[in-house]
């Protein structure tokens, strides 16, 4: 792929993926991908340092809810950064250490 980069498909759970992702990334960042049940997982097991979610105004009809049932302070996430705008809220959540 353009631009170096490079895809894995990962079936033997979370941690593993995360295993190899961070050992491919070579003390580079990682990002998750997948849709919502990947993320709940991953914030589930405390495993996402930071997360930055930009909401839209927009009406998608039904889905998937990210935070049903989860508790993040609970967790050890908190929010530190806000930046509305026209288009989007931005919202970053870190894991205290």
């Amino acid at each position: 792929m353009e631009g170096g980069t490079t895809f894995h498909f990962v079936t033997d759970g979370i941690h593993a993926a995360l295993s190899r992702a961070c050992e491919a990334a070579q003390g580079k960042d990682v990002r998750l991908g997948g849709g919502v049940a990947t993320i709940r997982q991953y914030l589930q097991a405390g495993l996402i340092d930071e997360m930055h979610l930009a909401v839209s105004p927009v009406l998608l009809g039904q889905g998937e809810n990210l935070f049903a049932g989860l508790d993040l302070p609970k967790l050890g996430y908190e929010r530190t950064e806000h930046v509305p705008s026209a288009s989007a809220t931005h919202v970053v959540f870190t894991k205290r250490a």
